[in-house]
């Protein structure tokens, strides 16, 4: 258990530590009297039992003792739980939604919104290559918070049982579909501070990572003016004509990190499992029926609707790489301008 950069996490450690070091007492305590007297009056010393029983003040004794260090142990494990759950006075808020296999943070107070995704490399997932220290610890858009700031989270999911977990934080929480639950963290260093979901929430369960990044008052709000920046371009480029080949480029990046992991890089999916899309009729001929399984998903399947995960230029760019790569070549262009039509916007 790591100590922490947290006050919640630092009283956590402490908390343990008591509890840890009541539980040794007790043990010398409990198995040093067993050990002496089984050695000490045992049968060979010619040592006669004594017979007894019902005897009130052993009854006080061991009723007593154990009430006592159980209310010693309640007192502070108390105060650090009022603690923890005390998610007033947050000075930023952030929503943080669970989704097969990756997270979506969305800062309330500063209009950021960007989904999570695991970076660690496809050949070190299959022992190709060498595995870093940070093997499937490692993301495309890291979790940004201030240093000294108390930060809220709520906590839900968008499909299945979710856990984000910090153990430097000493925060654990449950993203649960259809419910709200809330924590919170102040952090006292800058750094850079790892963690994962704690849930069994599907095959890829190990594949998603949290990667916090915490920086000081004047990093923190240059990076929020980069990310409204990038909001703002990224509107842009949704109005800009695209051309097969940047939409191909793009899509490509989308493709293999949103879709990669179910219909794999070749397109050729997994049987029994997930329909391939190289040469398939949906990717091929089917145009709308491509672009409606994509923004809606399909239910009753592990296909997601990413109409509200993605904008419009991702949306348009993974749907032409799709109906273009693995020798599907139809030619075809689906364009921002498309997506925001059907979507109504």
């Amino acid at each position: 258990m790591p100590v922490g950069v947290t006050e919640i996490s630092q009283s956590v450690y402490s908390l343990h530590m008591i509890i840890f070091w009541i539980c040794v007492v007790i043990a010398v305590i409990v198995f040093g009297v067993m050990f002496w007297s089984i050695f000490h009056h045992r049968k060979s010393k010619g040592v006669k039992p004594a017979s007894f029983h019902e005897s009130t003040t052993v009854e006080i004794i061991w009723t007593v003792i154990p009430l006592l260090i159980l209310v010693g142990m309640a007192v502070p494990a108390t105060a650090t739980l009022r603690q923890m759950y005390d998610t007033s006075d947050a000075e930023v808020d952030i929503q943080i939604t669970g989704y097969q296999w990756k997270w979506r943070y969305q800062y309330l107070n500063e209009e950021i919104d960007f989904f999570s995704n695991l970076t660690t490399p496809k050949e070190q997932i299959e022992n190709q290559a060498e595995k870093t220290d940070t093997y499937l610890l490692e993301v495309d858009n890291p979790l940004v918070l201030p240093v000294g700031k108390k930060v809220r989270f709520l906590l839900t999911s968008n499909d299945v049982i979710h856990s984000w977990w910090i153990p430097d934080f000493a925060v654990k929480k449950d993203a649960i579909p259809g419910f709200i639950n809330e924590a919170w963290t102040k952090i006292d260093k800058p750094g850079t501070y790892r963690g994962q979901c704690a849930e069994l929430c599907g095959k890829d369960h190990g594949f998603m990572p949290i990667v916090v990044v915490a920086m000081n008052d004047d990093d923190y709000a240059a990076w929020v003016a980069q990310q409204q920046t990038a909001k703002q371009a990224k509107a842009a480029s949704a109005e800009k004509e695209w051309t097969l080949a940047e939409l191909m480029t793009k899509g490509e990046q989308v493709y293999n990190t949103a879709c990669a992991a179910c219909h794999q890089a070749n397109g050729m999916g997994i049987p029994g499992a997930f329909p391939a899309l190289k040469g398939s009729p949906m990717a091929t001929q089917d145009k709308a029926g491509h672009i409606n399984i994509v923004l809606n998903g399909k239910a009753g399947t592990a296909m997601a609707a990413y109409g509200s995960q993605f904008d419009a230029v991702d949306l348009a760019a993974v749907i032409t790489y799709e109906r273009n790569a693995w020798g599907n070549d139809t030619g075809e262009i689906v364009t921002p301008q498309d997506i925001k039509q059907i979507q109504g916007q």
